[in-house]
């Protein structure tokens, strides 16, 4: 796929996105998750090593298809290694599915409710090693924990800032500032960030695109305007740390918001499963977040 055949399924595909870029402190939860304890690995070479494993037998999933996978997020040693003897991208590529990479590097502490991104010095360097091995676009989250007007501005800020750079180096960036699904003002976050979002949105250059990774709002069909903007090339839900069943049945009533999961997907996935059983349980998993992604059920909402 070219870059106008990625633009085009990612803006108009039936599916969704694959989150692959667990990473750091995140890891060895993932890893436990799959069946391997911290014990069966010594240092972060094997512990990365064993998540490339897991990735890998992902992408190699006769299931794991561009038909209902549209894309996939790496985390950058992924992106830098192989699946099948070729880069992890042309992997992707040649399975249809559109590559992203996750390109921050961490949070900051909790400040006016809500903990920004790290800085990322050598981010230029990074997205032309990407752009280079043929990723599409690029991934930066970032949280909001509390309905802080003056906070949540600033997070916004920051991921459009940040969007900017990438755009200028020829990727499309996935804005991600979650908001923390056990955030007792979560209602009211959701309506701040989407106004901020609708300002910077508003202030880009016409003919300017990105892409708007969100919690799924508290309220059904608060993201409408986001949706439907014109720069917005497509908006995609994290799951959050809901369970894969309550993830796929709130997505299910936000219309234009596609899945963008990472632990929902991969969450009965087991490294002792024979290939067999592996198949099954991610096939099963796919389809049931393809059908939250493509039919939804609005009038619940």
């Amino acid at each position: 796929m070219q870059y106008k055949e990625m633009l085009d399924k990612i803006a108009s595909g039936n599916g969704f996105i694959a989150a692959l870029d667990q990473s750091g402190g995140s890891t060895p939860k993932a890893l436990k998750g799959y069946g391997i304890e911290e014990s069966a690995y010594s240092g972060d070479e094997e512990m990365f090593g064993r998540i490339h494993q897991m990735r890998s037998r992902i992408i190699s999933s006769p299931v794991f298809t561009g038909d209902k996978v549209i894309g996939a997020i790496l985390f950058e040693r992924t992106m830098d290694g192989e699946v099948g003897g070729k880069p992890t991208p042309a992997a992707l590529i040649e399975k249809g599915v559109v590559p992203f990479i996750k390109i921050d590097k961490g949070l900051e502490d909790e400040a006016n409710g809500v903990q920004m991104m790290k800085p990322m010095p050598e981010l230029d360097t990074l997205l032309a090693r990407a752009k280079s091995l043929g990723v599409f676009g690029t991934k930066e989250r970032s949280v909001i924990n509390s309905a802080n007007a003056e906070g949540i501005a600033a997070i916004v800020a920051q991921q459009f800032e940040v969007g900017k750079q990438v755009l200028a180096a020829g990727l499309m960036p996935m804005l991600e500032p979650e908001i923390n699904i056990k955030s007792t003002t979560r209602a009211e976050c959701d309506t701040i960030m989407r106004d901020e979002i609708l300002k910077q949105l508003d202030a880009l250059p016409e003919g300017t695109q990105v892409m708007l990774k969100l919690s799924i709002p508290a309220v059904a069909g608060t993201h409408d305007a986001l949706v439907d903007h014109p720069k917005v090339l497509r908006v995609v839900a994290l799951s959050g740390g809901y369970s894969r069943p309550d993830a796929c049945a709130e997505l299910a009533k936000n219309r234009g918001m596609i899945a963008s999961f990472s632990r929902a997907l991969l969450e009965e996935l087991r490294a002792q499963m024979s290939d067999a059983e592996f198949d099954a349980s991610l096939g099963a998993a796919i389809d049931e977040i393809f059908a939250a992604s493509t039919q939804k059920s609005l009038a619940t909402a």
